[in-house]
């Protein structure tokens, strides 16, 4: 495992995309003495260690803070490691992150949301906005069409990509276009890959590119996963990589060398 991470540089690791993700792994006692947590931060029992980290994105940087930096993320942040997470604790904990002045927000729970099962399109780039963007604690839960609403109702969950809610389709718009509007998103890289998502979910292909690229790896995301939850996860770094491009990629083009393979083999 590597050293801990000091507060100073999570907040450089944080501004980065897709920034690292975070564990609190604080007791139930902690908590309650000091109810805040750093944005974005998932609540964790160490005890379901094997559990919830089934939720973590294996690409991404894993900082775990407890209440002071000891035992309890040291040696969560071991155990991760010992899965193949790239994880490392936060020096001083929560407590430390305060003293500098670090950004805290009010504990709550997570946003839960709920779709059609099956996912394509829509179904995996709009979780990907909200868990980026919105909610990154976020939940979701993919049910057959017919059970949506009811699942909605009987779990405090946010409908959406079915007809007649708010996060749905509007005309040319898709769904994922509903959640940029509603949640006042202003990212010209978001633009871009928002008419992508929108060319590819309602056919409409020749609006990009990248579309029928974008169409033909969700079918065959479709194929290679069961598990609408494994497939979420994987779907996820389809939307990183199409972010990062459409950030600063968009300009860089690949020639094929084969003098230079040559030399390298």
């Amino acid at each position: 495992m590597q050293a801990p991470v000091d507060s100073q540089t999570l907040v450089a690791l944080l501004e980065r995309f897709p920034a690292p993700e975070l564990v609190d792994v604080r007791t139930a006692a902690a908590v309650a003495d000091n109810p805040v947590a750093i944005p974005g931060a998932l609540a964790c029992d160490p005890q379901t260690l094997l559990e919830w980290s089934a939720r973590l994105e294996r690409w991404r940087a894993v900082i775990v803070y407890c209440k002071e930096g000891h035992a309890r993320s040291l040696d969560a942040a071991s155990t991760l490691c010992a899965l193949g997470f790239r994880a490392r604790a936060l020096a001083g904990g929560l407590a430390a992150w305060q003293a500098q002045g670090g950004r805290t927000v009010a504990l709550r729970a997570p946003t839960r949301w709920v779709t059609r099962a099956r996912p394509k399109i829509d179904r995996i780039a709009c979780p990907w906005l909200v868990r980026r963007f919105i909610d990154p604690a976020a939940e979701f839960h993919f049910v057959p069409a017919g059970d949506v609403l009811a699942f909605a109702g009987q779990h405090d969950a946010i409908p959406f990509d079915v007809p007649g809610v708010a996060y749905t389709h509007d005309g040319a718009q898709c769904s994922f276009d509903a959640f940029i509007a509603r949640h006042d998103l202003h990212d010209p890289a978001l633009a871009r890959l928002a008419l992508i998502v929108r060319a590819a979910d309602t056919g409409a292909l020749d609006l990009a590119a990248q579309a029928p690229g974008l169409l033909a790896v969700s079918l065959g995301l479709s194929r290679v996963f069961d598990d609408d939850d494994a497939q979420l996860r994987a779907g996820l770094l389809v939307y990183d990589a199409l972010y990062a491009w459409c950030s600063d990629a968009q300009h860089e083009t690949h020639t094929r060398n084969p003098a230079a393979l040559r030399r390298a083999a």
